[in-house]
């Protein structure tokens, strides 16, 4: 199981929503959540916004996880950090431009630190490994589509199926979005679209195991003993005989 989770970004969307959401989504958590939006699909001239974009993740602030003025803290292990740089290092000698390195990142006092600042990745092709695998880090991937159309068969070529988002003002695309994107959990104009308890985590493809969700109605199924009870309370007549049929199938 895995995740790679796009967010697809439409030219009528409202850019600085957008983007705030995407840096967001992108590098909380440092991108250790298994709904983080790890990927951007850049339709049409959106591509010009990644300038803006690299702006907002540079002024986010990496530091220990126990500084209240932190956005970032570390990776989980050095482990985790290593993994993170080789996937970000295959994606450079593939060919994708490196807007933003966060790797070379050092925090005073913790110089030893599993940190790795925001990275952004521009470029990038599905062939590339750091778009085949789950990254799990805060390293966003920026790959291109000419058209709407195009945008979406990139999302339901991946073989994950998590969650996928749609950046727009339109309600024409939103709905096309949400009818054919093959994720289980669709956000419209919510980057991580992680469903109330009360709903279940619909994951999909490669991205769910099993035939039933952890929560929401799937989860009380699979926490639910079925019982059925037939009841009968008809009277029946004296010297009516055996019958040999199933008691549910009889006429009366």
């Amino acid at each position: 199981m895995g995740a790679k989770n796009h967010g697809v970004v439409v030219p009528d969307a409202n850019m600085d929503a957008t983007l705030n959401a995407v840096v967001a989504a992108g590098f909380g958590a440092a991108g250790q959540r298994c709904m983080a939006l790890s990927t951007v699909v850049f339709v049409g001239n959106t591509k010009s916004w990644e300038d803006k974009l690299v702006e907002r993740a540079k002024a986010l602030k990496v530091s220990s996880g126990t500084d209240p003025g932190a956005d970032l803290g570390p990776v989980i292990s050095k482990q985790a950090k290593e993994r993170i740089c080789k996937l970000i290092q295959s994606g450079v000698e593939s060919g994708a431009k490196l807007l933003l390195d966060g790797r070379n990142i050092v925090v005073p006092g913790y110089e030893q630190g599993n940190f790795i600042g925001p990275t952004i990745l521009s470029g990038v092709t599905p062939d590339m490994e750091c778009y085949k695998e789950e990254i799990f880090g805060p390293v966003l991937l920026c790959l291109e589509a000419e058209s709407f159309e195009e945008a979406i068969d990139i999302v339901n070529k991946n073989r994950y199926g998590n969650g996928a988002s749609i950046f727009t003002t339109s309600g024409v695309v939103a709905r096309k979005f949400q009818n054919e994107i093959e994720a289980g959990q669709v956000g419209i104009n919510v980057p991580i679209p992680v469903p109330l308890p009360f709903f279940s985590f619909t994951g999909s493809k490669a991205s769910f195991a099993g035939d039933l969700n952890f929560y929401g109605k799937g989860g009380v199924h699979f926490y639910t003993q079925v019982k059925t009870v037939t009841q009968q309370w008809k009277d029946l007549h004296s010297g009516s005989g055996v019958s040999l049929a199933m008691p549910t199938s009889q006429k009366s």
